[in-house]
């Protein structure tokens, strides 16, 4: 059996980098030796506050690595294959996962959060949840597969079509990947809405057609000259935000298509005048919610490692934040403690033994 180093979660606050039992790949199954997880922001309340589903725990869900070893009865893989990680676990056998709607299933498990994930040096899961990736896609890539799918399920959410005009509302990862989707799939234009200058910046070198700060008092009239003052026919809304989950409701152009990709954190209510939009321009809104589809894990997950691996979907250094040693993971989760400090993603370095830490 053998041991291998973990963070393990033991209490609010309280992760600690320790010995735990090594997982055996059962029927199936395949153990994937880890090189990076990606911290989500779901991750944070998990350690520092209330929402860990028991103790002890093993986080992590955002994660590349090579497969070790194959279970029995697994086909499409084998060791050596460098795959990214797919969380979702779904029952595949309730009404919503026969219709193919992985993501709304009641009954699933989770890599991760209802079972144990990647904060550690070895993971097992399902040959389903493994996807392969080639050489020319980097570790770090992988990390950021689940987040990249994200943005793409939103896209398709919608009936979009290209030469059309597209607004993205907030520029973190995921906006700047449903930017990057939108132009992929033929957006006349793709503008990014930020009120950091710097977002705005590598929106632009990410390849958006403009970006507009929502600091700046015209930022409206700037939006309408973009699109003639029509509005715009597809608005997406990456950060969960108020202001911007407003905002998606004037930009709208007439019969637009309106998607909430981001997760609020707060109440958030309307004036008649402003849902009034909803009515009066006839758009349609809808939600997004995780990154599956059938067959599973879905056409996401496949569009990431082909887009990765040509090039189209573009990679910024700017996305990670840090690289921390497995070894040092309670030192990222006291970061999040003060409000601005992680500008982008904090990677967990598997590979790297207490030794070197």
């Amino acid at each position: 059996m053998g041991n291998m180093k973990a963070g393990v979660v033991h209490a609010r606050e309280d992760i600690r980098f320790e010995d735990i039992e090594k997982p055996v790949p059962g029927e199936g199954q395949v153990l994937i030796k880890v090189k990076y997880t990606g911290i989500c922001g779901s991750d944070v309340p998990r350690v520092n506050a209330d929402a860990c589903h028991f103790f002890p725990n093993v986080l992590g869900h955002e994660f590349s690595g090579t497969v070790e070893e194959t279970g029995k009865g697994v086909v499409s893989l084998k060791a050596g294959d460098r795959v990214a990680g797919v969380p979702l676990v779904p029952c595949m056998k309730c009404e919503d996962c026969q219709k193919g709607n992985y993501s709304l299933c009641k009954h699933y498990s989770f890599i991760g959060s209802r079972e144990f994930g990647s904060f550690a040096e070895y993971v097992v899961v399902p040959e389903k949840n493994a996807v392969k990736f080639d050489d020319e896609v980097s570790f770090e890539q992988g990390a950021f597969f689940e987040p990249a799918t994200v943005a793409l399920h939103g896209l398709k959410r919608v009936p979009y079509e290209g030469g059309k005009t597209v607004a993205i509302l907030g520029g973190g990862t995921i906006g700047m990947f449903v930017m990057q989707w939108a132009k992929i799939f033929g957006a006349a234009e793709a503008v990014v809405f930020d009120i950091e200058p710097s977002r705005l910046e590598l929106g632009k070198r990410l390849g958006a057609t403009a970006g507009i700060n929502t600091l700046e008092k015209d930022f409206m009239d700037q939006a309408m000259e973009l699109t003639e003052g029509r509005g715009f026919d597809y608005v997406f809304e990456t950060a969960g935000n108020t202001i911007t989950m407003k905002m998606a409701f004037e930009l709208a152009a007439n019969k637009a298509n309106v998607c909430f990709v981001g997760t609020p954190t707060k109440d958030l209510s309307f004036s008649v005048k402003e849902w009034e939009n909803m009515n009066r321009k006839e758009f349609t809104l809808t939600g997004s919610w995780m990154s599956y589809s059938a067959p599973f894990p879905g056409q996401e997950w496949k569009a990431v490692a082909h887009y990765f691996k040509t090039g189209d979907l573009k990679f910024d250094e700017s996305f990670i934040y840090k690289k921390v040693p497995l070894a040092k993971i309670a030192d990222a989760f006291e970061w999040y403690k003060t409000p601005g400090t992680v500008k982008g993603k904090i990677l967990i370095d598997s590979e790297q033994s207490y030794e070197t830490a």
